[in-house]
């Protein structure tokens, strides 16, 4: 799960992790009062943020207003003016694509005097099993573009689980920054309370970036990007309260309400799957055939009517979508009773309507998979029954052909 940059910063301050004052609002009223706030507390420049869940907003442009994501501002007329050029345009970053996406928050930020700037994010290094802190020289650069170009320049600590982040670890990496004095002093005690924010709430990756050095050598994080592990929110009501509905893809909300793990992609196949392995070998079939995946939707072990049902309506919301490839193994569900499920849902008039002229292609494969294929061959179904991985792609081909 995604959260916004203003509320990542109030996560970070409450583990001591330094952050520059500021307040988010949603009305251009509200931005000026944050403005005239930090005035008071001794602000004298803004920056103006937009917040959506992309990165890049600081190279990024609105479609109406051609302003920028991220806008410097020396008065408050003129944070009053930022204000108005992002709200309820739209920002268009290297992340959104073409479509952009709708700016609903704003975020209004001390402008702190940077002397230098760094990157550094904490995640999971699945190659090894450990958590990882990666820390560059290279801040305010995307670290995919520094790991392409200049890997080298890349400063990794493994975690050895159970130990924890060691002081000394986090003293080489400030050390590896070529940092020194009181910026070293606050670099260490930054690293440790980023890393326990990251330990304690569950999260997939905790990126600072970039993370500065101020002239008097103080260090904050001046952007801040934070995404949870969804599959540990119910230890963590109050961050599952964070999610904001209205940056998420309709399509896989909808999903999460049916318990159904759906992924939109830019093809034109659509898959329904259950099992994510089976997921990622049947959009590697698709492509192999000449097609390209729309989406991973993994139904789960008990692919049912209501189920398929679902499916059907999630996947056919994308109006890409020119066929459907269902890929079930039986295990722990009997084949027949998935492909009476199939025929089910095929046959119920809102789902009829919309797959008319979209060919189904269904593989069943594992218990009773023959009966199941009687039952799709005998239904009178616009539906293609196949056994074999092969046949799947071959059907595949024929109907894209």
């Amino acid at each position: 799960m995604k959260i916004h940059e203003y509320q990542a910063k109030e996560i970070l301050k409450e583990y001591g992790v330094a952050v520059p004052d500021g307040i988010a609002a949603t009305t251009v009223e509200g931005a000026v009062d944050a403005a005239k706030k930090m005035k008071e507390n001794g602000a004298s420049l803004f920056v103006v943020k937009a917040q959506i869940h992309a990165g890049g907003r600081g190279k990024g442009r609105t479609k109406k207003n051609d302003a920028k994501g991220v806008i410097l501002c020396k008065t408050i007329d003129e944070v009053k003016e930022a204000a108005e050029s992002l709200l309820g345009d739209v920002l268009v970053t290297i992340q959104t694509g073409e479509e952009g996406q709708l700016v609903q928050t704003i975020y209004v930020t001390d402008g702190v005097d940077i002397k230098k700037e760094f990157y550094v994010g904490v995640l999971l290094d699945r190659a090894v099993s450990k958590n990882v802190i990666m820390a560059s020289t290279e801040g305010g650069v995307e670290i995919e573009k520094v790991a392409e170009e200049t890997p080298e320049k890349i400063i990794k600590e493994w975690i050895e689980p159970g130990m924890g982040l060691q002081v000394n670890q986090a003293r080489r990496i400030a050390f590896s920054l070529g940092l020194e004095g009181k910026a070293l002093k606050s670099c260490i005690k930054f690293i440790m309370a980023l890393y326990k924010a990251y330990e304690e709430t569950d999260s997939d990756m905790f990126e600072i970036n970039p993370l500065i050095v101020t002239p008097d050598d103080e260090i904050f994080a001046l952007d801040a990007k934070v995404t949870f592990d969804g599959n540990a929110l119910y230890r963590h009501p109050e961050l599952a309260e964070l999610k904001d509905e209205a940056e998420e893809d309709p399509a896989e909300l909808e999903a999460s309400k049916y318990d159904l793990n759906y992924i939109k992609l830019d093809g034109n196949v659509g898959c329904m799957v259950n099992g994510a392995g089976l997921a990622m070998a049947t959009m590697d079939i698709i492509k192999l055939s000449g097609g390209e995946p729309a989406n991973f939707l993994d139904v789960g072990g008990g692919a049912n009517v209501e189920t398929v049902k679902n499916g059907f309506r999630i996947i056919l919301e994308d109006k890409n979508v020119k066929a459907i490839l269902i890929n079930i193994f039986g295990g722990i569900v009997r084949c027949d009773r998935v492909a009476n499920g199939v025929i089910e849902a095929v046959k119920d008039p809102e789902i009829a309507e919309k797959v008319k002229n979209v060919p189904i292609i269904v593989r069943l494969q594992g218990t009773n998979a023959e009966e199941a294929k009687e039952i799709i061959d005998n239904s009178g179904m616009n539906v293609i029954s196949a056994v074999l991985l092969k046949e799947a792609a071959e059907a595949v081909s024929k109907v894209m052909a």
